[in-house]
Parts: structure tokens; sequence; C-alpha cells
């Protein structure tokens, strides 16, 4: 069994709490695109866990948490992240960790430039989280990025490094001006945080290729969703890597494998991290209301969320671009605090309404159309079966599906790991 699971929007959907949840019936969890510049919050018995890495299986102790090919891997940040998790005792050893030799290495340079850039563009610019996610993939794609592989092999990695950072230097020094690249200081970086993660580096495309055969559940888990997909997403206010589901196998390192089962994760209103247009967008009083009930608040960066009511537009499109064959729907206790609850149905694009998601340079001159469906306006916090939810609820539930075309099997109603309903 082969399962992903994927954002429908622009992210912070709520995935790391389904793959947390989920994962309890699955032998390993797989992280396949992006970086450290997006988390997954997750809240269990154990306390809050913020992950930006390692993937939301990490948590349980009998699953094997794998860092595809796909990714890109801030080595210091991972040191990092792994010594905040053991001081709250979760186990992190090569049995129950591996990261692709193929995956690239996310540099401080890279981050630098990623911090420049955005500088230089001012009121222009994309909204990076400033982790280096896209000067690293744009590395990757000119073939001039070190991956984890390398770091076995530290001989050939060192005369590396005296090419590359001679050539990254006409990009930091000659063309920002800033103080160039120390090739020593890469080496000493390699050293201090590379070092340490020889042990967990392996094929693991081999890996996942015997663990399937053997007859073993395997998820892939994603960053961001459909709406900051490369291609797919609202150009060029996007991640810098796929985060199609389709992509997943790929990302893994497992492009021979097929997917058997395909889970979006969307809330039941809607959130985005960042620059870029977002038509359903709320604003003042109406939207701080909103984000204080929901704690919208960036996992990767604490930056204020920009939200909105749940977009059928652009919700649509993301199932579509994700294949997915089932939703989950977050976040619903929070929509408690209405008596009445607005939908963005569909956009007015130039004196005309449209009901597809249009292409990006459009976004901007779409005004949402909502309309309003009867709220609940109590608290279903404590709620654990389909029976004991409002008819209010419900049937909030049932406009989305509908709307939406996809069927919403799971409703989450809180931040614990149990407070979800299946529907």
């Amino acid at each position: 069994m082969l399962t992903v699971i994927c954002g429908i929007n622009w992210g912070d959907e709520g995935k790391g709490k389904m793959v947390d949840m989920l994962s309890a019936d699955y032998d390993v969890v797989c992280r396949y695109q992006g970086g450290n510049n997006a988390g997954h919050t997750v809240i269990n018995e154990r306390g809050k866990f913020i992950l930006n890495l390692l993937p939301s299986g990490i948590l349980r102790e009998n699953v094997v948490n794998v860092l595809g090919n796909g990714m890109a891997v801030d080595i210091r940040h991972l040191h990092e992240e792994a010594c905040r998790l053991r001081e709250k005792g979760v186990k992190i050893t090569p049995e129950n960790l591996k990261i692709s030799d193929r995956a690239i290495i996310t540099m401080p340079y890279h981050v630098l430039l990623d911090c420049l850039e955005e500088e230089r563009l001012a009121d222009k610019k994309f909204g990076s989280t400033r982790r280096g996610i896209a000067p690293v993939y744009a590395d990757k794609y000119m073939k001039k990025a070190f991956r984890m592989g390398e770091l076995l092999h530290p001989d050939r990695l060192y005369e590396r490094v005296k090419e590359i950072v001679e050539w990254k230097n006409l990009t930091v020094e000659r063309g920002y001006g800033h103080e160039p690249v120390s090739a020593e200081e890469v080496i000493g970086y390699f050293k201090t945080y590379g070092e340490p993660l020889k042990e967990y580096i392996c094929d693991v495309g081999l890996y996942l290729n015997r663990a399937n055969r053997e007859g073993k559940k395997i998820m892939f888990e994603a960053q961001l969703g459909a709406l900051r997909d490369i291609d797919f997403g609202i150009y060029p206010y996007t991640s810098s890597s796929s985060t199609i589901a389709a992509y997943a196998p790929i990302g893994a390192g497992v492009p021979n494998l097929k997917l058997d089962r395909t889970v979006g994760v969307m809330k039941a209103y809607s959130s985005c991290v960042g620059e870029g247009p977002f038509t359903a967008e709320y604003f003042g009083e109406q939207a701080e209301k909103l984000r204080a009930a929901g704690g919208e608040y960036g996992a990767a960066t604490g930056r204020p969320r920009r939200v909105g009511p749940f977009d059928v537009v652009a919700s649509s499109y993301g199932i579509r671009c994700q294949g997915a064959d089932e939703v989950v729907l977050t976040k619903l206790d929070i929509l408690s605090i209405y008596e009445e609850i607005e939908v963005c149905t569909a956009y007015e694009l130039d004196g005309a309404v449209i009901r597809d998601f249009p292409y990006p340079d459009a976004l901007g001159r779409c005004k949402p159309v909502f309309e309003k469906v009867k709220g609940w306006h109590c608290d279903i916090t404590k709620c654990r079966k389909k029976e004991d939810l409002p008819k209010e609820a419900l049937g909030y539930i049932a406009f989305l599906e509908e709307a939406c075309g996809c069927k919403i099997s799971y409703v989450a109603v809180g931040a614990e790991r149990d407070a979800v309903i299946r529907l």
C-alpha cells in the first residue's frame, strides 16, 4: 500500500497532524520534496512538536522515516531539529531515519542569496521564507549542488568545494557586492554538520523497493500545497519543488512504483503564508477575528498568515491537481465563532462569473463571489463521532463536499491527535 498525504491549497493545511494520526497503520513515512521552508505542527500525548525537515512519522517509534532525493536538506537545521526532538525523548537512529544519497544540500550561501535577493526585490519580493530553497534548487538544475552522498566521499567533495565556491562568488561578490564565500568555511561546515550524518545516508530507493516487496505500507508526506507547486501553483509565488502527489514516488526514490491512495488535506477556511494572489482574502477586523481564532501563524517562520473563507474555486483546482481520492477537512472547530459562514463559490473576472481556477496572471483581477451557510455557533472540540456534530456542521461539510466534487473522509475538530472524526 502506497499512500500520499498532500496539500490542496497554499500549504499549512494540517498535513502533519494527519500523517501523525494515520502513520500508526504504516511502516514507512517518506518526505519527497522541499526543505525546512515549511513546518508541520503535531500535538500528541508527549507535547507539541514543530517539524521542518523530519517526517511526522518520526514521532512513532515503530515507523521508519525517509528523506527522499527530491528534498533539499539543510544539514545544520537537521542536526538542530534532531537534537530538540531527542531532548523530548524521540528516538532518532540509522534504523528509523534514512537520508537519500541523492538529496541536495542547502548551504549557508543559499540562505544568504535568498535574503539578498528578497532585499533587492523590496516591495516586489516573492515572500520567500529566506531558507535558501530557491537558490539550492536552482543549483540542482545547473548541476552545481552538493548531494548528501558526497559526504561519503570527502576527498572528491572537498575538491568540488573549490570549484563551486569560485563559481558562486561570481554572484555573491560580483553580483550582490557581498563578502565572498570562503572555501575553508564551506569545508568546515561539512565537517561539523555533515560528518555526523554519514551513517544515515543510503540508497533509499533500494530500501523502499525492498519494503514494498515485503508488503510494508509506505506513506509519502508532502510539504506545502498544490497552489505552491512550481508548475501548477500561483507562479512565481510558489515553492521551487513539486508539491504534487504524482511526484511522490519520483521524489522519494521509487519512480517505478505507483500510488494506491491519495489523501488531500484542506482547511475548513483558507489561509496563506507569503505573497501572491489570494482572491478570497479577508482584511482588517474580519481577518484578525479568524486569524486569532485559528492561531494562524507560520510554523516555520512565525509570520501571520493571510486568511479568508473557504475557496471552492481554488480547492477544486487543488483537488484536481493532486488527483485526490478523498480529502480531510481540518480546523472545522475554528468556524464555531460564526453564526453564518461565508464560502467563496466563484470568482468574478472582468465582469464574468467563473468557477474554474484561472491562469495565475489573471488572479489579480479576480473578485470573490460569496455564499452564506448557516453556522452552528457552539463548541465541537469534544465531538468524536459523526453523530456528535451539530446538523449545521454536517450541512457545511456536505456543502463543501458537493461544491468540490470530492469525498470528505475525515474532519479535524481540534489540535489533539484524537480530535479527528471519520465520516
